[in-house]
C-alpha cells in the first residue's frame, strides 16, 4: 500500500529523533559515530551521514562539559529564568516619573519619550503578576486586566514599588 510506506520512514525517523534527544540528555556523546552505534544498540541502522542530518534537524549543539565536547539538546542551552524581582522596576520608577490614568479595565502609564519598552520589560520581570499583558508605545505603556478586583490589586502594588524608598515602605509586599 503506498500510503504505508510513504508513512512509513516518517515514524522512523520520528523514533529515531526521539531516541537521539534521549540519548544526549541521558549520558554523554562526544561524536557522531557514538551516536550512530548507540542507535544501532537501539535498532535503529542509520548511517554517520544520516545521523549528521538528524543532529542539524534537531538543532543539537556541541557543548564542553570537563575536558571533552558533548551534543545536548537546545532546551538544555536555555539559561535558567531568572525568579521575578521587582528591584528593576523600582530601579526604573525612581529614574523615571510616570503617570498612571485609567480608562475601564486599562491602567495608562505614561514616562519620558523612549521609556514605555523599558517600563514594561521592567513589569514582566517583576512580582506583578495580575496583568493580562502589557503593550508598549513610545512613552505610553497600555497594561490590560481581566477585571476590576485584579486592577486595584496591581495598582496598589505597582504604588509601592514606585513610591520612594524611606523607613516605613523599605519592606516587599506579598502579592495579592
Amino acid at each position: 500500500m503506498p500510503t504505508r510506506v510513504a508513512r512509513e520512514p516518517m515514524i522512523v525517523k520520528r523514533d529515531r529523533h526521539a531516541a537521539i534527544r534521549r540519548l544526549v540528555a541521558s549520558r554523554p556523546i562526544a561524536s557522531q559515530g557514538e551516536l550512530v552505534a548507540e542507535l544501532a544498540a537501539l535498532g535503529f541502522e542509520v548511517t554517520q551521514a544520516t545521523v549528521s542530518r538528524d543532529i542539524a534537524e534537531l538543532g543539537l549543539a556541541k557543548v564542553s562539559r570537563g575536558d571533552h565536547a558533548v551534543y545536548v539538546n537546545p532546551e538544555d542551552l536555555a539559561p535558567a529564568p531568572r525568579p521575578a524581582s521587582d528591584e528593576r522596576l523600582r530601579r526604573i520608577l525612581a529614574d523615571i516619573p510616570v503617570t498612571v490614568g485609567r480608562s475601564g479595565l486599562i491602567l495608562v502609564l505614561t514616562g519620558q519619550p523612549g521609556t514605555a519598552s523599558v517600563i514594561g520589560q521592567a513589569i514582566d520581570e517583576s512580582t506583578l503578576s495580575e496583568q493580562v499583558g502589557t503593550v508598549a508605545g513610545d512613552n505610553t505603556l497600555i497594561v490590560l486586566f481581566p477585571d476590576e478586583p485584579a486592577l486595584d490589586r496591581w495598582l496598589e502594588r505597582f504604588q509601592t514599588i514606585q513610591a520612594p524608598a524611606g523607613p516605613a515602605i523599605a519592606r516587599e509586599v506579598a502579592p495579592a
